[in-house]
C-alpha cells in the first residue's frame, strides 16, 4: 500500500493509532481486488467524513445561521475505473449497489435508495456540463449511524467527489459537492433535507454556514482546535430508539413556519424579530400553539447565538464559546423543546445523560443536546484531563462505547491517492 500516514493527523486529530489506520486501508484495498480484481497500482483510496454541529441546533430549515464541523470518523473507499457507464457500490453490511449512469432519469421505484442516489449526482454532474463515467469502489465507515453525525450525507458527498476526481480534475469546490449531494437526495431519493450536512461532511474544518440564500450559502471558515484549548469534544449516544419519532422531527420546522405564515412569509429567517415581539398577543390568539411561538423565539435566540460564538471563536475566546454552548443547550431544552419526545416522556436519555454531564463538569466545560434531538446523541466539552474518567462513566450508565471523542478534521472530503 501506497504510504498515506502522513495524512493521518489531518484526517483524524490526535488520537489515532497508525498501525490501525495502516491496517484498516490495506484491508480496505484487499477487499477492493477481491471484489473486483483490480491491483493496488490501479486503485485509488478516498475519504469523506461526517460532521458534528456546534451551534444553530434547528436553524437551516428557517434560513438561518449554523456552526459546523466535520470530524475525525469517515467513510473511506477503494476505487478503480471501468471501461464502460456502469456504477458499482459495495459497502460494507449492505447489498451491493448497481447503477447504470447511461440512464440518468428519476425512477420512483428507486426512491430511499442508493440507486438513486448515485443516478442524481450523475445527472447533477451532467447538468453542470460536466463528465461522467463507470466506476467500482467497495466502502467502510467509521461515521456513527444514528448519532447525529451524517453517515447518509458522507457516503453521498464521497460518491460525488469520486467523480468529481476521476473525470473533471477536481474542479467543484466542497460546497458545490454539498450542492449536487442534497439535488441528489432531494429529486431521486425523495427525502426534503437541508445542506448542513453535505456542507459539512465536505467543507473540512470549522465553519459557520449562512443560509439566507439557501441556493448560495455564505461560508466562514474558521481555524479551530477545542484541544489547543484543553478540551476534547465527546458525544454521548444514549442509545433512546429513533422509531416513530419523524412526526416530532417534522413538527419543529412546520411549526416555526406556521408562526412566520402569520407575518407574511415562507420562513422565520423573513420575520423581522421586533415585529414578533410587537405582535405576539394577536401572534398567539391567532396560532393557538405556544410550543410553536416558543421555538420561534429558540430560532431567532439562537441565530443571535451563532453570530456570537462565531466571533468568540475568531478571538480564540473559549471562555465566551462554552458561554453559548451553554446557552443553546438551554434553549433547546425550554424553547425548542427536542430534547425528549412528546410521545414518550418516559424516555429521557438525553436529559439524564445532560443531567449527568452537568454534574460531571461542576460548572467546568459545556453540554448540550446534540443534532436533531428527541432520541440520540449529547455533545459535550470536557478538559482533557477528565476525559478517561468522563467516557467511562457515560459508558457504565449507557452502555459500553456510548461515549466517543471527536476531533475536527481539517482535510474536506477528497482522493488521498
Amino acid at each position: 500500500m501506497k504510504d498515506i500516514s502522513n495524512l493521518y493527523s489531518e484526517l483524524y486529530g490526535e488520537r489515532y493509532s497508525k498501525e490501525a489506520m495502516d491496517k484498516r486501508f490495506q484491508a480496505l484495498l484487499d477487499r477492493h481486488k477481491e471484489l473486483f480484481g483490480r491491483s493496488e497500482d490501479e486503485t485509488m483510496l478516498f475519504s469523506t467524513a461526517g460532521r458534528t454541529e456546534l451551534a444553530g441546533n434547528h436553524t437551516d430549515h428557517n434560513l438561518g445561521l449554523v456552526i459546523a464541523g466535520t470530524i475525525n470518523l469517515d467513510t473511506i473507499a477503494a476505487v478503480s475505473l471501468r471501461d464502460d457507464s456502469t456504477v458499482i457500490v459495495n459497502s460494507e453490511g449492505f447489498p451491493e449497489v448497481v447503477v447504470d449512469i447511461s440512464d440518468l432519469e428519476v425512477r420512483e421505484e428507486e426512491k430511499n435508495t442508493t440507486q438513486s442516489l448515485l443516478r442524481g449526482i450523475a445527472k447533477a454532474f451532467k447538468d453542470r456540463g460536466l463528465k461522467v463515467g463507470g466506476w467500482q469502489a467497495n466502502t467502510t465507515t467509521r461515521v456513527l449511524k444514528g448519532s447525529g453525525l451524517s453517515s447518509s450525507a458522507a457516503i453521498e458527498v464521497l460518491c460525488a467527489e469520486i467523480f468529481n476526481n476521476l473525470f473533471n480534475d477536481d474542479v467543484l469546490a466542497p460546497v458545490e459537492l454539498a450542492k449536487i449531494s442534497q439535488y441528489a437526495e432531494n429529486v431521486y431519493f425523495g427525502k426534503p433535507s437541508g445542506l448542513m450536512d453535505q456542507i459539512g461532511c465536505a467543507q473540512g474544518g470549522i465553519v459557520g454556514i449562512d443560509f439566507a440564500d439557501n441556493a448560495n450559502p455564505v461560508l466562514t471558515p474558521l481555524d479551530v482546535n477545542f484541544e489547543d484549548y484543553g478540551y476534547d469534544l465527546v458525544i454521548v449516544d444514549t442509545k433512546g430508539n429513533h422509531a416513530d419519532l419523524t412526526g416530532e422531527y417534522a413538527a419543529v420546522p412546520a411549526e416555526m413556519k406556521q408562526v412566520a405564515a402569520y407575518f407574511g412569509a415562507d420562513c422565520l429567517r423573513k420575520v423581522d424579530y421586533e415585529e414578533f415581539i410587537e405582535k405576539l398577543p394577536k401572534l398567539r390568539e391567532a396560532v393557538s400553539n405556544d410550543r410553536a411561538i416558543l421555538r420561534a423565539i429558540h430560532f431567532f435566540d439562537e441565530n443571535m447565538r451563532v453570530e456570537a460564538m462565531l466571533d468568540c471563536l475568531k478571538e480564540k475566546d473559549i471562555d465566551g464559546y462554552l458561554y453559548y454552548v451553554e446557552e443553546s443547550g438551554n434553549s433547546s431544552f425550554k424553547y425548542l423543546q427536542n430534547v425528549y419526545p412528546a410521545i414518550n416522556v418516559r424516555e429521557q436519555g438525553l436529559s439524564l445523560a445532560l443531567a449527568l454531564t452537568e454534574d460531571f463538569l461542576s460548572g467546568e466545560g459545556a453540554c448540550r443536546v446534540h443534532g436533531g434531538g428527541f432520541a440520540g446523541t449529547i455533545q459535550a466539552y470536557i478538559p482533557k484531563e477528565l476525559t478517561d474518567d468522563y467516557i467511562d462513566f457515560m459508558d457504565s450508565v449507557f452502555g459500553e462505547g456510548s461515549a466517543t471523542v471527536l476531533a475536527i478534521r481539517k482535510r474536506p472530503t477528497c482522493r488521498l491517492c
